[in-house]
């Protein structure tokens, strides 16, 4: 295998109820997780990181995503997408975004779940069993609301100093009982209307 994968983790969460309340539609969320060796540790600055991206990016989308749609029952499940990068100390977080922003996991992911948006993300550098808020939206309506939505993701033992977690992640629908609208149907809201000057102290006390 092209990637050094130390393991692969898988997270499922079932969202049934909202505030004690039964949710209008149940939805699963899932992120798969490769723990992989970083394939810069120990190399100093490298300047170009292609080769390498080349060669592990595409391993990682083949390995996470049909264990996501698997998880999420079929391709037509996945409503909701997105992805995550978690570096260990010793490496840039640049490493963990070149894993992920380019077309060799990107493009293939997309087309793995039959998407057609950008993939929206979160990348970061921590310690092991650092929490990461992995986001997700719409896989083929980006500015759909109802799906704007995170997934906690922590691997107990990883990213190590030398390592990098990599995040696939996917919903079968939105958020519990969303209902903030659209951008189809919402008022333009302009800043000439809602000048800060306008707003006092004790404005800001009745919104807390």
């Amino acid at each position: 295998m092209s990637a050094r994968i130390r393991k692969i983790c898988t997270v499922t969460e079932d969202v049934l109820t909202e505030s004690g309340e039964p949710v209008d539609r149940p939805v699963r969320r899932v992120a798969v997780a490769a723990v992989i060796a970083n394939p810069w540790a120990g190399r100093g600055r490298v300047a170009d990181l292609n080769d390498e991206v080349v060669r592990v990016a595409p391993v990682l989308a083949h390995a996470l995503t049909p264990r996501l749609v698997d998880a999420l029952g079929g391709t037509d499940r996945v409503e909701a997408f997105g992805k995550a990068a978690v570096v260990g100390l010793d490496g840039e977080i640049e490493h963990g975004g070149a894993l992920i922003h380019t077309p060799y996991f990107g493009d293939l992911f997309r087309e793995l779940t039959e998407g057609s948006s950008v993939i929206v993300f979160s990348d970061d550098r921590a310690e092991a069993g650092g929490a990461l808020a992995v986001p997700m939206w719409h896989k083929a309506h980006a500015t759909t609301r109802s799906h704007y939505q995170t997934l906690t993701v922590r691997v107990p033992d990883a990213p190590r100093a030398g390592e990098i977690v990599v995040v696939a992640a996917g919903a079968s629908g939105g958020r519990p009982n969303a209902r903030i609208g659209d951008r189809a149907s919402d008022p333009r809201v302009r800043l000439a209307d809602h000048p800060r000057s306008r707003y006092t102290p004790e404005d800001l006390e009745t919104v807390r």
